[in-house]
């Protein structure tokens, strides 16, 4: 039954006409507008695997195929920016992303959102980016 409703919210992330820095900043609003809400719960993939535990193999993989997609999508847009390594990159904006997450859930701030993005903008630049 929790496979059935991962499944049901995993979505791809929306195509967009935006420049990738744009894309990639605008992440970081949206969690904020999530974090608002007062039905935000954190993220539901993470929130399946720490409920029932690693050992629910159906489980954890759709929470890692949603991580994954997500990871390939800043990938994919850093790769448009030309940034040195994408990959590593990539990985950091999503540590910035589920931290944040993490962060707003203890803190109930969503001000958090925008702290991460503080932090995307600082990898950006450091990567050669102008944000």
């Amino acid at each position: 039954m929790i496979s059935a409703y991962l499944q049901r919210r995993f979505t791809h992330a929306p195509a967009s006409d935006k420049p990738p820095v744009e894309q990639i900043l605008r992440t970081f609003d949206r969690l904020e507008r999530g974090f608002a809400s007062k039905g935000f719960r954190g993220c539901p993939f993470v929130n399946a695997v720490a409920e029932l535990g690693a050992e629910d193999r159906s489980v954890k993989k759709i929470a890692i195929a949603f991580k994954e997609s997500r990871r390939l999508w800043f990938r994919d847009l850093l790769v448009q920016l030309g940034v040195a390594d994408p990959e590593g990159l990539a990985t950091q904006l999503t540590l910035l992303v589920d931290g944040s997450i993490a962060q707003d859930l203890v803190r109930d701030d969503p001000s958090m959102a925008r702290a991460a993005k503080d932090a995307a903008r600082v990898l950006l630049r450091n990567a050669g980016i102008e944000v």
